[in-house]
């Protein structure tokens, strides 16, 4: 590495994790700059089983934090945080080794105080985002929940939301339900389990109508009677790119949790980026994006199959308005294209090409 850096940027996964995907190496493929990335061990997550199989590259991973601080980078780019075992102290090194250091996070990891398991409560990640809000020169956070918190500990906090290429995505061709209709689901095997608050509603949906569920994110079954009525796609870019203009409706069900409130309400711009209708939670930035689009807001189960029978029966130029719609919301407002100005702003980068 070089005894100095200009540009730096430090993600705790690789580019197959979303978080990383989406708030770092989609805007650096953007920028005419080249910067320096350091991605711990370049994996979809940081959890304990893989860590535990991976100890040498841990250890290469924590030497290579080092030589990031001694580099002193001209510009640095830190996102949720630098490593999985650390309280704080690599965050904190980082962010003051570098002449302008910008923190980024995308969820409320300050109501992350290390519930689960073992490894999870040795470095829980509440006191270490505090750590990195208060030593960073400038914090981007994802939305208003989040930017509101962060201002209480940083005078220089700017809102950034998760954003979407819309040419990565096919966009929707028609509105012709498919036969069964066809309900659908994008994430993460870690977050999946949030489809069983909708068991009932989604099991009355079939019931009546027949209707599957396409899942892309995993391919290991863990839903228990859903799965009857489940298929399957393993995530990859390709996958993704073409299974949403597939399905006839999208879902998004959020548990309603004090953490929940920070999220981004990333699998919505999704379906909207694919021209799909969809039914989400109006849980945090939901509640907003749900009004920008004109799409419905259950809060109960019986919200929940009355919402999806709805627009399961409704003509077809209605559920192609709704998903129209939702797409040009998301180009004008959520997209790379009208962000990356601020985006490089934020980071001081000068103009972008």
């Amino acid at each position: 590495m070089k005894r100095h850096l200009d540009r730096c940027a430090i993600t705790p996964y690789g580019r197959e994790a979303g978080s990383s995907r989406v708030r770092v190496f989609e805007w650096l493929d953007r920028v005419g700059t080249n910067f320096t990335v350091g991605s711990y061990l370049s994996l979809p997550d940081a959890s304990a089983s893989r860590l535990l199989r991976h100890p040498v590259s841990v250890a290469g991973a924590e030497l290579r934090l080092g030589a990031f601080v001694r580099a002193r980078p001209r510009r640095l780019l830190l996102h949720r945080e630098a490593s999985p075992l650390s309280r704080g102290w690599w965050e904190r090194r980082l962010l003051t080794s570098a002449e302008f250091a910008v923190y980024d996070f995308d969820d409320a990891l300050q109501w992350d105080r290390g519930e689960g398991g073992l490894a999870r409560r040795l470095a829980p990640k509440a006191a270490k985002a505090e750590l990195a809000v208060r030593h960073a020169d400038r914090v981007i956070a994802g939305n208003a929940v989040l930017a509101d918190w962060a201002s209480r500990f940083q005078r220089d906090v700017v809102i950034i939301p998760s954003c979407v290429a819309l040419e990565d995505y096919t966009r929707k061709p028609a509105y012709v339900l498919r036969d069964p209709p066809r309900l659908g689901w994008i994430g993460s095997r870690h977050n999946e389990a949030s489809l069983l608050l909708i068991a009932d509603a989604l099991t009355e949906v079939h019931r009546r109508t027949g209707a599957r569920l396409t899942l892309v994110g995993t391919t290991t079954r863990s839903l228990g009677a859903l799965e009857s009525f489940i298929d399957r796609i393993a995530w990859s870019p390709a996958s993704q790119r073409t299974a949403l203009a597939d399905m006839d409706i999208g879902l998004m069900p959020l548990p309603a949790t004090t953490y929940n409130l920070g999220k981004c309400g990333y699998k919505l711009l999704q379906y909207a980026a694919a021209g799909l209708p969809a039914v989400a939670s109006p849980l945090g930035v939901n509640a907003d994006l749900l009004r920008q689009f004109d799409l419905p807001a259950p809060h109960t189960q019986d919200d929940w199959t009355a919402a999806l029978l709805e627009l399961i029966d409704s003509p077809q130029d209605a559920r192609e308005r709704l998903g129209r719609a939702a797409r040009g919301v998301t180009a004008r407002r959520y997209s790379y294209n009208a962000w990356l100005p601020r985006w490089a702003a934020a980071l001081e980068l000068g103009p972008v090409t």
